[in-house]
């Protein structure tokens, strides 16, 4: 069994708004729809799980109404312990692999979806990703201190897949309040798992301010797409 696990209980803080980006209107419905929907259409996907905040049940109910899904998993007070609540919640199941993906990354690919799961056969851990195209600079005050070599170097995204026994365990031996670490193939590294890339989609891209919403918008609108 493959199952996502959709972490959608963060706040927010770089974009005001009426609602928690997930919960904001794309085309007619939540962020969040977008997300799911992704995952609970993928013929390989048998079960999808959100991990909610605490205050946004409401949302979440009229975000994700008419769709089979199992209750929400609550959130906790870091990206971290979310992903580890969210976790444990399917370990009952017995998964043998887990797809993670944020919730605010509504044009996540079939095709990604499928090729790490793909990848997962010979893997304990594969991400999404793309390679890093731009000159990178570090930078003090302003002012640059050196040019970094982008050899190699590529930008993660998600979904991040994981045999499930490995990543329940690098989790808990994370426990509750540590640290909050960025990704979970962080988590994986730190448990000494290799992870594996594959290529992911310049459309793929996280919604964290205002003009995320209007690109994400303009890409509803090439698309000829109408609200899930």
């Amino acid at each position: 069994m493959i199952v996502a696990l959709i972490v959608a209980a963060g706040r927010g803080s770089r974009m005001a708004g009426p609602a928690p980006k997930q919960y904001r209107r794309l085309g007619g419905a939540a962020v969040l729809r977008h997300t799911v929907l992704a995952f609970h259409r993928h013929p390989a996907i048998a079960l999808t799980q959100v991990v909610i905040h605490p205050d946004d049940a409401a949302l979440y109910a009229e975000a994700v109404a008419g769709l089979a899904l199992p209750p929400a998993v609550i959130g906790g007070a870091t990206r971290q312990d979310s992903v580890r609540r969210g976790i444990e919640a399917l370990a009952m199941l017995g998964p043998e692999s887990i797809l993670i993906h944020d919730a605010v990354r509504p044009f996540v690919a079939a095709e990604t979806i499928s090729a790490v799961i793909a990848a997962l056969e010979t893997h304990r851990a594969v991400i999404a990703g793309l390679p890093v195209v731009d000159t990178l600079k570090r930078c003090r005050d302003d002012i640059v201190t050196e040019t970094l070599d982008r050899a190699g170097v590529w930008r993660a995204q998600t979904p991040q897949g994981f045999r499930f026994p490995d990543i329940l365990a690098a989790h808990r031996a994370l426990g509750a309040g540590g640290a909050d670490l960025t990704d979970d193939s962080l988590v994986a590294e730190l448990a000494g798992i290799a992870v594996a890339m594959v290529l992911g989609d310049e459309e793929a891209f996280k919604i964290t301010t205002e003009p995320d919403l209007a690109r994400a918008e303009a890409v509803l609108r090439r698309r000829g797409l109408a609200a899930p």
